[in-house]
């Protein structure tokens, strides 16, 4: 093992106004400045969040095991899909891409803005704010929430976030020490699907924002990819399957991130 110290940094992510839109980068920009700064020599990330533009002097030294990548329905009575709720109901999500796959897959929804961490998330919805939430199950997961999800959904109906479940271990690009301890923790196929699922993102011209989902998997030298784009007002939708070889992996993922930026809007 080894002896580290936990050091909190609080983001413009965490202290910005109740239901504001947040930023490409804002829960990693103050970390990746302190590590930069050298008040601490490694960050863990969300790996969604980390902004497709690489900083030359960091890099990510390891993706290690992966959480559920999928979204995840919760609601205050349980045992409901996105099928099943009401007409007229009202889903609370942070997400253009969310708000536009669920435009899709069911009308009759009223999708409202509700921003905050989980636990605000579902103080909001226990109130009556919103009879359901859309959001990560990995969150949810790794704080033991998992019983409170009524439905983890299916990623053909909504693609997940590129990257999303993922964690990303940041640190600089020049501290070869560190870097030869983390890469211990790098999981090859995880740190592929995540590359690939960015890189579909990145050939869009999105950014973590963009209602663009991915999820890869990989089975030996097998590749597939499930990548859906829509508009955030459910136009326009589409979700393909995409299959190949491991060393095609990235190729593939820019291609089709090319191919759905000229199909749809992605507004």
């Amino acid at each position: 093992g080894h002896d580290v110290e936990v050091v909190r940094i609080v983001t413009d992510g965490d202290v910005r106004p109740p239901d504001t839109t947040p930023g490409e980068g804002m829960f990693v920009a103050a970390i990746a400045r302190a590590i930069q700064r050298g008040d601490v020599d490694i960050a863990v990330h969300s790996a969604k969040d980390v902004p497709l533009e690489e900083d030359p002097d960091l890099l990510i030294a390891a993706y290690p095991a992966r959480a559920d990548p999928r979204d995840a329905l919760i609601t205050r009575t349980g045992y409901q899909s996105i099928g099943t709720l009401e007409a007229g109901s009202t889903v609370g999500t942070d997400s253009p891409r969310r708000a536009g796959f669920l435009r899709a897959a069911r009308t009759g929804l009223r999708i409202v803005p509700l921003h905050g961490n989980v636990d605000t998330r579902l103080r909001r919805l226990d109130a009556g704010e919103v009879d359901a939430i859309v959001i990560a199950a990995a969150g949810l997961d790794r704080l033991g929430l998992g019983a409170r999800i009524d439905t983890r959904i299916d990623p053909k109906v909504v693609t997940p976030a590129p990257a999303q479940g993922a964690l990303a271990i940041q640190a600089r690009r020049a501290d070869a020490a560190r870097l030869e301890v983390l890469a211990t923790f790098d999981r090859t196929d995880i740190r592929l699907a995540a590359e690939s699922e960015r890189r579909v993102l990145s050939a869009t011209g999105g950014t973590c924002r963009a209602p663009v989902g991915a999820l890869a998997t990989l089975d030996g030298d097998d590749f597939e990819m499930v990548v859906g784009g829509v508009n955030s007002d459910g136009s326009d939708l589409r979700v393909d399957t995409i299959r190949g070889r491991r060393s095609e992996a990235i190729a593939l993922a820019e291609a089709t991130g090319y191919r759905l930026a000229r199909e749809v809007a992605l507004r």
